[in-house]
């Protein structure tokens, strides 16, 4: 096995992920604020480490080869791990005991996450936790390059090297607009709404959920025409008041709205929405245990 740990630096991977992202020579160096010949000189080295080059070039554009989307990915979870241990020992530094990064979907931050990181502060003040937002994918993403500590999603098709658990169960709801001609008082069955245009999930941001959706409908007896598609409930709910379809959205995201929207609540399907936590197993960080008993709580 050949040993890169007396060669490769932190800044030879910043400016290859910086190289990775943009495409181009020019841009890259001037988000790093160095010459574009010492970008240059440090890729070519970063190369020369690796014995591989890692680019086609293009004049000044370049594109990723194969070994150089396989070092991206890598690359990534060494950038990841070293900033989440460096924000670690700052936090520690300040005062706190621990750190937790936590991401989520938008529903989660309705109702269930500000409950339990009001618990998570009152039992354990001086951790420290960082919140971001992101769809499933995104989440997934951040998870495996070592950015997230936990993520709350709306799937548990994940990697082998992650966990996961089930924290919360809750009805969907359908989203009409107000002047709708199906309102709660005449609403039978999801088969009224078959012809509707529908606002979904984008099946690649949340696969799970979904698919979760065309099975409702379809033992309904439907495929529900998709015309647009939006991960944000403001975003979803905005269209729908315009008038350009309906929607199914978990409970929780109907808990906070202005849109001059209606729900009706589905009680009787038996197609819940579950959020799940999901974490790497290898992980050594004490918050995120502090936190994973919070949830089983």
């Amino acid at each position: 096995m050949i040993s890169y740990s007396n060669q490769l630096e932190i800044r030879h991977l910043n400016y290859f992920l910086t190289l990775a992202e943009t495409l181009h020579y020019g841009q890259a160096a001037e988000r790093l604020l160095i010459s574009q010949s010492a970008l240059s000189q440090q890729i070519q080295r970063l190369e020369t480490i690796l014995k591989c080059p890692l680019f086609k070039r293009h004049n000044r554009k370049v594109e990723l080869n194969p070994a150089g989307t396989l070092f991206k990915t890598e690359a990534e979870i060494i950038v990841g791990q070293m900033q989440t241990s460096m924000e670690r020992w700052s936090a520690t530094m300040d005062g706190h005991t621990g750190m937790i990064k936590i991401g989520f979907v938008g529903s989660a931050i309705q109702e269930f996450l500000p409950e339990k990181i009001k618990e998570l502060n009152l039992a354990y003040p001086k951790i420290q936790f960082v919140l971001q937002e992101g769809s499933n994918q995104v989440l997934m993403e951040l998870l495996e390059r070592n950015q997230l500590d936990v993520g709350l999603m709306r799937s548990n098709e994940v990697p082998d090297t992650m966990s996961f658990k089930s924290v919360a169960t809750e009805n969907l709801c359908v989203v009409l607009p107000k002047d709708h001609s199906v309102g709660m008082k005449n609403f039978k069955s999801l088969k009224q709404l078959s012809n509707e245009s529908f606002i979904l999930f984008p099946n690649q941001q949340s696969q799970s959920y979904y698919h979760q959706i065309i099975s409702l409908c379809a033992s309904h007896g439907f495929t529900p025409k998709i015309t647009h598609q939006s991960i944000h409930g403001p975003a979803i709910f905005k269209l729908v008041e315009s008038g350009l379809g309906i929607s199914i959205v978990p409970k929780s995201l109907t808990l906070s709205t202005k849109y001059k929207v209606d729900f009706i609540e589905l009680n009787d399907e038996p197609f819940k929405t579950e959020l799940f936590a999901v974490w790497n197993e290898a992980s050594t960080n004490h918050a995120l245990e502090v936190f994973l008993r919070l949830l089983g709580e």
